[in-house]
């Protein structure tokens, strides 16, 4: 029997900017994110976020959950410098684990905490989508990147498979005031835009070390291969990849499983 496209992998960022923990279910939070994703955020003295747009140091952290994500373990063993591995109760230590951080980072570092997540984009904070089609075209135009570290560049909540390369395209309207409609599983999505990358994705997500000219390069390729659906209009420029969302407030604590189906203003997509 033949399936439509179906969500194939969840990722939650627990601390905004470090590694993912990967699950086979997640609810809706409080405000349209996912729960647990993107809980903590670290913030230097002048009130902006410590991520990866701002230093690269930020790779060579790791973070190793519990399997209930009820402590963290911070280290930084590919660094060659930096503070001995610890662990902090999740999410209620942020103080003890600002600590580690600031001697990380040599500069005073706070660790806020929202149950709602720190999105990138307050307009669309939904979870970022993407399908794993696509994630092979980018592999392909960039054949020193494997699938799984295309996944940690690209950051993606939420993965299609079942889909053309780049057909989460279609999850975005031509007008930017208008929104697309779709459901994963029982809940109920609106696309928003697609997403701008920034300077994580040149950079090996263990090292920090960038691909050369790999803005350039993707950009060039993100328009030779647009496809005929995609809504050109949307993109004032190419280096967007992956669909922003918003999730209504009706859909709050229900639940994403893997192998929900996708589907578009309740029709099969």
């Amino acid at each position: 029997m033949l399936r439509g496209p179906t969500l194939s992998r969840i990722r939650l960022y627990p601390i905004k900017s470090l590694g993912p923990v990967e699950v086979t279910q997640v609810r809706i939070g409080p405000t349209g994110g996912l729960e647990s994703d993107r809980v903590w955020a670290l913030y230097a003295s002048d009130g902006r976020w410590i991520n990866g747009k701002r230093t690269p140091a930020v790779h060579c952290i790791r973070a190793r959950f519990a399997d209930d994500r009820s402590s963290v373990g911070l280290s930084a063993p590919e660094s060659g410098h930096g503070p001995a591995p610890a662990t902090f109760a999740y999410p209620e230590d942020g103080l003890g684990a600002a600590g580690w951080f600031s001697s990380y980072f040599r500069e005073p570092v706070s660790v806020r905490c929202a149950e709602g997540g720190f999105p990138d984009d307050d307009l669309a904070p939904g979870p970022t989508i993407l399908s794993t089609a696509s994630l092979e075209a980018v592999c392909a135009w960039f054949p020193e990147i494997s699938l799984e570290q295309a996944r940690l560049r690209f950051r993606a909540n939420l993965e299609i498979g079942g889909m053309l390369a780049f057909e989460e395209d279609r999850l975005f309207a031509t007008d930017k005031e208008d929104i697309v409609e779709f459901r994963v599983g029982d809940v109920k999505f609106e696309g928003s835009n697609p997403c701008a990358r920034c300077a994580v994705p040149p950079r090996d997500p263990f090292t920090g070390e960038s691909i050369p000219n790999f803005q350039k390069r993707f950009t060039e390729l993100r328009l030779a291969h647009l496809p005929a659906w995609s809504p050109a209009s949307r993109f004032d420029h190419f280096y967007r990849f992956a669909v922003n969302t918003r999730i209504p407030a009706s859909e709050v604590g229900k639940t994403l499983r893997l192998g929900d189906p996708v589907t578009i203003r309740k029709q099969p997509y």
